[in-house]
């Protein structure tokens, strides 16, 4: 037996536990939600689902800025700001300023991006029923239940990671040095 290398079984190494670590399976989840929704609307409308995200929130509220649509969605107001670019070289959005906007800039879904829009939401609904159809209806009102707590939560998860860093004294790269050895 060679001893330079540890038998896996002895180690005493903590790892997560990939079958109980809650943020692997959302973002799993998640992401191959993304991955799969964004492939098809390329294919068949040629928009990715940055695009989607953006339709989604306008349709719902006629018009929105990027900030606005970077806090609900999570994405990147840069990124956001490049899709509004997109959209409006597209036809889907025109884009509302005015001197009672300040800075803010609206972004309006046109008829075009409403068509769009309700062609691929009913696509949207179908990967989400077939998505969700080894759940019960009461299953499925437990689980939106969760993720709005969950959702709500997340303030409070920075909060306590900052915390812990802090009290740890985690070395992070905001606050590591280079470090030299001296040979004795």
């Amino acid at each position: 037996m060679d001893s330079a290398k540890p038998d896996a079984a002895s180690t005493s190494v903590r790892q997560v536990d990939l079958d109980t670590y809650v943020p692997a399976y959302l973002t799993w989840t998640s992401n191959k939600l993304s991955r799969g929704a964004s492939q098809c609307y390329i294919k068949h409308f040629d928009i990715g689902i940055e695009t989607w995200r953006c339709l989604v929130l306008l349709a719902i509220n006629g018009s929105v800025s990027a900030p606005h649509v970077s806090r609900v969605t999570g994405m990147d107001k840069s990124s956001v700001s490049r899709c509004f670019k997109s959209m409006q070289t597209r036809g889907l959005i025109w884009i509302a300023q005015g001197p009672h906007l300040g800075r803010a800039r609206l972004a309006v879904l046109t008829e075009r991006g409403r068509d769009l829009h309700d062609e691929i939401r009913e696509i949207a609904m179908e990967r989400e029923r077939a998505f969700l159809k080894v759940l019960s209806p009461d299953e499925v009102n437990v689980l939106l239940a969760m993720f709005r707590k969950l959702h709500e939560n997340l303030p409070a998860v920075e909060v306590a990671t900052q915390h812990y860093i802090e009290k740890r004294h985690v070395r992070s790269k905001a606050t590591r040095h280079d470090v030299s050895f001296e040979s004795e």
